[in-house]
């Protein structure tokens, strides 16, 4: 089954795609006490009331004129909603629970525009605009969504607990102890991106398609386990100046980061903070830091993070190609910890079937993986028209690339080709590393 729009076809599962990433959204938001939907748990991100908005905003915005040819109803709402209340000085927003409009009023917004872009898609014959194609946009609306599906969850994750509406706990902590190692990889070619004329969806930071030469390496087998950062920790880590680039250094002394943000030191001890509670320090599970916390482990250890070619090459081998690191095969449930069956971590090495070709455990899943690669453009890049923002507005020498995916990734930007990327400082989002050695 399809809806035809001229001479493109949105499949009847490409549309059941878009409800079940509205399903996600939607479940996220229902464990917020009502009492803290205008609280803001990160102060770098917006209220979570923009977010409710946001969402139905951005699908709104994208399709109406491109492919729905709908009539505008709330211009103000579309706008707020669009870009949210910034800062004009660069700094933290400042913006109090009543500048925003009431949550009923923002209901009826989100009812509104999901009634009339359903009611448009399911009736479409036409596109709107036919240099527009309905099946990119809609990819572009579905996985944008997906992508504040796991900002969010890391969002409230750092919402206070008797905030939260408890919608299940995972399973109690397995443990599964391994040895730390590392893995030589051969010298050979990492083949990076999209071919622009491949068929396959992709951010425009994920085209052009280039090829790079890997000189040979060693890397960990295993992300850095918490176990393995708290010996870090004892060596006095966070106090030695050495291990820390001077931005880095400045921005730890400023605010006082002494540890992971998912940490919390209690009687001497540590605890991890989950979604829904506080347990002791899962030691298996792989370390959640910032790039300049993973940098300072990494130059204490006497090695660095990958490159993005490197990692690359550790991940799918001689056929950089393939989709994934085990093959082509769709992501199944036991070859690794993603598209949102857990909340928290699991043990590294928990997925065998999952592995690398040079027997890496999870490069996909449990935990996005900096690397030493600046975010930038690849060969042939070109911005979305429809979004020439983007990627590239953070072409700005400040973001590092990040892959992989974490728990809270959903399955179809687990392609090898997806790119993520963040400031070096920020500590809040599931992101672990892994340590390379020069030969």
């Amino acid at each position: 089954m399809a809806t035809t729009i001229g001479n493109f076809a949105l499949s009847s599962g490409l549309l059941e795609q878009y409800r079940a990433a509205r399903q996600v959204t939607d479940s996220l938001f229902a464990i917020v006490h009502p009492d803290a939907i205008y609280d803001r748990p990160i102060g770098e991100r917006h209220r979570i009331i923009f977010y409710i908005g946001h969402l139905e905003a951005f699908d709104w915005n994208l399709l109406r004129d491109r492919a729905l040819g709908a009539q505008v109803f709330d211009e103000k709402l579309d706008r707020l909603f669009a870009f949210g209340i910034d800062p004009v000085d660069g700094g933290l927003p400042k913006d109090e629970p009543g500048d925003w409009p009431s949550i009923e009023t923002v209901q009826r917004y989100v009812s509104r525009i999901r009634e009339t872009i359903d009611q448009h898609l399911s009736a479409l014959d036409s596109p709107q605009k036919p240099e527009f194609d309905p099946v990119q946009l809609l990819n572009v609306a579905i996985e944008h969504r997906l992508m504040h599906a796991e900002t969010l969850a890391y969002m409230l994750h750092q919402l206070p607990i008797s905030k939260k509406i408890a919608s299940y706990e995972d399973p109690a902590p397995v443990s599964r102890i391994v040895q730390p190692e590392m893995v030589r990889i051969p010298a050979g070619r990492a083949t990076l991106g999209l071919r622009r004329n491949s068929g396959q969806f992709g951010w425009d930071n994920e085209f052009e398609q280039q090829t790079i030469n890997v000189a040979e390496f060693d890397i960990d087998r295993y992300m850095v386990t918490n176990a393995e950062y708290l010996d870090f920790i004892h060596a006095g880590g966070y106090h030695e100046p050495k291990f820390w680039k001077d931005s880095d250094w400045n921005w730890k002394a400023q605010h006082n980061v002494e540890h992971p943000v998912f940490w919390k030191r209690i009687d001497g001890g540590w605890t991890y903070r989950t979604m829904f509670q506080e347990i002791a320090l899962p030691l298996e599970w792989p370390v959640y830091v910032s790039h300049a916390e993973a940098s300072a482990y990494a130059k204490w250890t006497g090695k660095r993070l990958p490159s993005e070619a490197e990692w690359h090459r550790a991940a799918y081998g001689d056929n950089s190609l393939q989709v994934f690191p085990w093959g082509d095969v769709v992501p199944k449930t036991n070859q690794g910890n993603f598209d949102f069956q857990r909340w928290n971590p699991t043990p590294v090495g928990s997925f065998p079937s999952g592995e690398s070709p040079y027997g890496l455990s999870d490069m996909v899943g449990n935990g996005w993986e900096w690397t030493s690669t600046v975010f930038g453009p690849l060969p042939g890049f070109k911005p979305f028209s429809f979004y020439l923002g983007y990627s590239a507005d953070f072409f700005d020498n400040k973001h590092y690339v990040l892959k992989g995916g974490s728990t809270r990734t959903a399955a179809s930007m687990l392609r090898r080709s997806f790119r993520n990327w963040f400031q070096p400082q920020y500590q809040y989002v599931y992101a672990g590393f892994r340590c390379v050695r020069e030969v």
